[in-house]
């Protein structure tokens, strides 16, 4: 929950709290000023690069910290001001939002675990001059969906495994498609303890990505998101001290569970961004396009399509709010509203952008007018944190635990 104190006042969802506003403009005008300008040179760099300097840019802005407590450096804005913020860089790229959006996942188990001295040790890194990235390693070669969905461990097929060592444990296997883990400082990692069948034992770890035994593999070559790296993490007899385990032994599938009921609202907002962003490419080309004499706009057709875009994110953008709101304010997360806010927002991000290329033409399909950039990354933010599917079976989940349905 955001820790702003008397500023904070409970949002309408379209008013934002006064902190909130300001840290929107601060962001806005961040991306807009610096992102949009490189967004389509950050698109067609190799895989591998990474623009460290907008990430200094983005740290210095308090990006990497926004939703830490003050009391360990951060900023206290909670969920609700980091999902305004993840917009507004959405909205110019994508990727970079999920640069910030990851470090939140790596330091989501932190916040989760409700230890004051596993907070000190791994919250106040964030706060430096320097900026430190985070990640989380969940995903795996043949075991993905089934590490979300809890009914499903047991089904879950060579996940990596923990093994107690004194004091510690061993971890041994290989995590894929890990968003920032070739330069992340530390990884939130899990891993099945034991001889427990799928993943009915898994357990979270923090663990150092400098750690002996750990592999960072090559960076994914994606279809979007090009301004984050993406890859694979292999680990070899990696030694974690139990002072490293989050939420006790057999405790990750309620700490994962919790995380993704978490930053889903962070995934709508991406979504939503990559919406508006799309959108306001397409307002433009429109209120300048002649076309029979007139504006496109001015169009019945063409003002149909603005019409339907503009609602949809003005929709998307209430139920990414409302999510976040109720994340910084239950305890747990209910699992209804971000995944519902995240199943509506990823459709929408693909609707919006499709409906911009349309409208625009061959030119819609040019890279040089930059919407074929965002129908390519409104694909990708389905895959991530629950797909329509994973999403549908928490909406309904919610749906009959109800007493009245």
């Amino acid at each position: 929950m955001s820790d702003l104190g008397d500023t904070w006042e409970e949002p309408t969802y379209t008013t934002l709290p006064a902190p909130v506003e300001e840290l929107r403009e601060r962001v806005r005008a961040f991306a807009q000023e610096q992102i949009v300008p490189r967004a389509a040179a950050l698109d067609q760099a190799p895989a591998d690069e990474l623009e460290w300097d907008l990430i200094k840019q983005g740290h210095d802005l308090g990006l990497t910290r926004l939703i830490i407590p003050r009391q360990y450096g951060g900023l206290g804005y909670g969920m609700f001001g980091l999902a305004v913020a993840l917009e507004e860089i959405a909205a110019a790229d994508a990727g970079i939002a999920l640069v910030f959006g990851a470090t939140l996942l790596g330091q989501a188990p932190v916040l989760l675990s409700g230890d004051p001295e596993v907070q000190e040790r791994w919250l106040p890194m964030f706060n430096t001059d320097e900026p430190v990235l985070a990640c989380n390693a969940v995903t795996e070669e043949l075991a993905g969906c089934d590490l979300l969905i809890p009914e499903n461990a047991v089904h879950a097929r060579e996940v990596m495994s923990a093994q107690r060592k004194g004091e510690g444990y061993i971890l041994n296997g290989r995590k894929r498609f890990i968003t920032n883990a070739k330069v992340a400082r530390y990884a939130s990692v899990y891993a099945n303890l034991g001889d427990a069948p799928g993943a009915t034992a898994l357990t979270g770890f923090l663990v150092p990505l400098d750690s002996p035994g750990i592999t960072r593999g090559p960076v994914a070559d994606k279809m979007g998101y090009r301004g984050c790296l993406g890859s694979e993490l292999v680990f070899e007899d990696v030694e974690v001290p139990a002072e490293n385990v989050v939420g006790g032994e057999g405790g990750g599938v309620h700490i994962n569970v919790q995380q993704m009921n978490m930053a889903r609202a962070a995934v709508a907002a991406i979504s939503t961004g990559i919406a508006a962003g799309a959108f306001a490419i397409a307002k433009k080309w429109a209120g300048e396009r002649i076309q029979g004499g007139t504006e496109l706009w001015r169009h019945q057709f063409s003002a149909r399509k603005l019409a339907e875009m503009s609602a949809k994110v003005d929709a998307a953008r209430l139920l990414y709010r409302k999510a976040a709101y109720i994340t910084d304010n239950e305890l747990p997360t209910p699992p209804y509203e971000p995944a519902v806010a995240k199943l509506f927002a990823d459709r929408i991000a693909i609707e919006v952008a499709e409906e911009a290329m349309s409208l625009m033409g061959a030119r819609g399909y040019l890279k040089e007018y930059g919407v074929e950039r965002y129908v390519r990354n409104a694909l990708g933010t389905r895959i991530y944190e629950g797909s329509p599917e994973v999403l549908a079976l928490a909406v309904t989940d919610a749906l009959y635990a109800e007493d009245d349905f």
